[in-house]
């Protein structure tokens, strides 16, 4: 399927949700709770949360088989790729490699995912770059774009992602992310979850940390967010790791709000 395709497709799914949601406010409004109410930005973690990282990078991979013929396992290649990015920023905080943008612990990993899926070589410096910053072109769960409207609408929306500025910026252009600006763990010189991070955004949009909600589907994001006083939205994303994992979609009472997508968060948060 292409961008496009996706795009429309997950466009028309949401758009029977939000006709539903219509429906639904008119018979009760939705009041945010009194402990949120005072709640002027969200920051949203991005891979997973915003973005299905998982099917664009197979779907690429694919792409890559129909155009070069390199054949490859692209699911357990995206899998292997991701499980590679939580041990690369632990080098980083460690101090076994210096501060290292996002894209370049990507690149790393790739190298070896190249060399381990028996693809080094076949793909020159300008394509493996490119294969690269399939991170930028990430595409939206379909909710997404929609939901971040509704949200904007009310709130400072940005980003708080591990990934870098250029990655998070482009990505945005990609697929019509409305972000009110761009944070980035990048610009604390620290990756998620240390606490700097958020302290960071906080004050970079000139609030206290309780002013502040972190929108994020990985409760580990959210428990760092909420020790450094943040609110809290545990949105759920069933399909992150593919349709073969089981996930536990019980709402967590240690978070202020637990939500299905954006579309449900705007709906309780009265967006």
């Amino acid at each position: 399927m292409e961008r496009r395709e996706f795009l429309a497709a997950g466009a028309a799914s949401v758009a029977g949700a939000l006709s539903a949601d219509v429906t639904a406010s008119s018979e009760s409004s939705a009041v945010p709770r009194q402990e949120v109410q005072n709640v002027a930005a969200l920051t949203f973690d991005v891979f997973g949360t915003v973005v299905d990282w998982r099917t664009s990078i197979i779907r690429e991979g694919r792409q890559l088989t129909r155009t070069r013929g390199i054949e490859a396992d692209w699911e357990a290649f995206a899998d292997g790729w991701r499980s590679g990015y939580g041990p690369a920023m632990n080098r980083v905080r460690t101090g076994a490699l210096p501060w290292t943008k996002i894209d370049d612990l990507h690149r790393i990993i790739l190298d070896d995912l190249l060399v381990e899926h028996g693809i080094e070589g076949r793909l020159d410096e300008d394509e493996v770059d490119h294969l690269n910053r399939v991170w930028h072109r990430l595409i939206p769960w379909p909710d997404s774009v929609v939901g971040l409207h509704r949200l904007k609408s009310r709130f400072v929306i940005t980003t708080l992602s591990n990934g870098n500025v250029s990655l998070l910026t482009n990505m945005a252009k990609n697929g019509g992310l409305p972000w009110d600006c761009v944070l980035s763990a990048e610009l604390a010189g620290h990756y998620k979850p240390d606490p700097e991070v958020y302290l960071k955004a906080a004050d970079l949009l000139s609030l206290p940390p309780e002013r502040v909600m972190m929108v994020a589907a990985h409760r580990s994001d959210l428990a760092a967010a909420q020790a450094v006083g943040f609110r809290t939205a545990l949105v759920h994303r069933p399909l992150e790791y593919g349709p073969d994992r089981e996930v536990d979609l019980t709402p967590d009472p240690r978070f202020d709000h637990s939500v299905m997508d954006f579309v449900e968060l705007a709906e309780q948060l009265g967006a």
